[in-house]
């Protein structure tokens, strides 16, 4: 049996391979691509060390200087070729006049390969210095060579200052586009942690309204067990003690989940966020809910008071089961509208919606565990604890929830004071 040592090299695979070659590609063909900053055609160049950084930083290769050999390889032959059908040159010429793009390649890729370009992803000043200098160095080095090859005038001054100003825009210009794309990435990741974290808060919200009960049951059962006990009532006792057993197993299965669920919530209330942020997260959120929905729903947002919130997750799981009950009423196409305004040392929460409104019969009871208007294509009920989740987290906060209703549209009125959402400290 062959043990591979831990440090030994990897050798490329298929999709290693395949990742090398596209960069080649891609590199090349943006090389192709001239960019002229100047009026007149005497200075261009080519987006191709653009695309090759830019490449490496989201597609990180298996290994940095082999695929700058492949696509300073793959370059030289493609212009070579470009050369001798377009302009009928001889091959043996246009490969020695373009073979310093090979040079240039390979020391734009041995410079990233020898700093380990990893450990600046998130330094980009730090990066944006270290491309420059490398493609500075490889870009002087590909035209000295050149000019020696095909005995040429050496360079002066302004060719050097163009070189040196074309490296410094390159290379920043890569570092802000490939961090404007993380920070996107971050924000994306950002959005769908909290969402999980919203509805992981309410779940730990009806677990301990259920373990109250659990516990009630408890100690019913337990007293149903000594009343029983005194009359002699041996064996219905002992049942009533079991009884009491098995519940207090539940309840202990449920506090283990239950501390699992509120250390998940509380590592997501971390990350500090302001009001008006809370509310772009529902709104793309719920957007995106419309399309599935196949609906055409537009979201208009009022904000007259923003502040920083710790109280983000509550918020969110709160303002994510109004808008989304307000997206699942509307039938085809309508409206929904975020109030949210300051009154009286309360926070204001208006969610208004264009949609079926609630029976009015039916308002004294939309907060029990169980109401429910919504019925899936079979028929069956949808479980009915959205609204008694809003409510639990409305008390929690110690705010105050009303509704107004009419036959088209909804309005849910929540206050809560504001030193409830409000980061302590402000």
């Amino acid at each position: 049996m062959i043990v591979s040592h831990p440090f030994s090299k990897r050798t490329l695979g298929k999709n290693d391979w395949f990742a090398m070659l596209l960069t080649a590609l891609l590199t090349t063909i943006a090389s192709e691509i001239k960019v002229v900053p100047f009026e007149g055609e005497d200075f261009r160049f080519g987006l191709g060390s653009m695309a090759f950084f830019l490449l490496i930083l989201i597609w990180p290769p298996m290994s940095i200087i082999r695929t700058g050999m492949v696509t300073g390889v793959m370059a030289v032959c493609i212009r070579t070729i470009e050369d001798m059908i377009f302009q009928e040159a001889i091959w043996s010429t246009s490969l020695v006049s373009h073979s310093p793009a090979l040079l240039f390649y390979f020391l734009f890729a041995l410079g990233f390969q020898i700093i380990k370009i990893d450990k600046y992803k998130t330094l980009p000043l730090f990066l944006g210095g270290w491309a420059f200098l490398f493609e500075f160095i490889a870009n002087s080095t590909e035209e000295i060579v050149r000019n020696q090859l095909l005995q040429q005038v050496s360079m002066d001054l302004e060719a050097w200052g163009l070189i040196t100003g074309v490296a410094l825009v390159r290379s920043y210009f890569v570092v802000g586009l490939y961090s404007s794309i993380t920070i996107s990435e971050q924000r994306k990741r950002m959005q769908e942690m909290l969402q999980v974290g919203s509805e992981l808060y309410a779940e730990t919200l009806y677990l301990q309204k259920s373990m109250n009960h659990i516990e009630q049951i408890t100690a019913s059962s337990h007293d149903l067990y000594r009343k029983l006990k005194k009359k002699d009532m041996h064996l219905l006792s002992v049942q009533a003690l079991q009884i009491a057993q098995e519940i207090h197993e539940v309840k202990k299965d449920s506090q283990r989940i239950l501390s699992g669920l509120t250390k998940l919530s509380l590592e997501k209330r971390e990350k500090k966020l302001n009001l008006s942020d809370v509310l772009s997260l529902v709104v793309i959120a719920n957007e995106r809910y419309s399309e599935l929905l196949k609906k055409r729903i537009l979201f208009h947002k009022k904000i007259s008071v923003d502040f920083e919130t710790n109280q983000q997750i509550p918020l969110l799981a709160l303002l994510n089961n109004l808008a989304a009950n307000a997206v699942e009423s509307i039938t085809d196409k309508g409206e929904i509208h975020f109030d949210i305004y300051e009154e009286s040392g309360n926070t204001v929460f208006v969610i208004k919606d264009t949609g079926k409104g609630i029976p009015k019969e039916d308002v004294p009871v939309i907060f029990e565990p169980g109401y429910t208007t919504k019925f899936n294509e079979q028929g069956v009920a949808a479980t009915g604890i959205g609204l008694s989740h809003v409510q639990e987290i409305v008390h929690t906060l110690k705010g105050q929830i009303n509704i107004e209703t009419a036959e088209q549209g909804t309005t849910f009125i929540i206050h809560i004071p504001t030193k409830s959402l409000r980061k302590r400290g402000d």
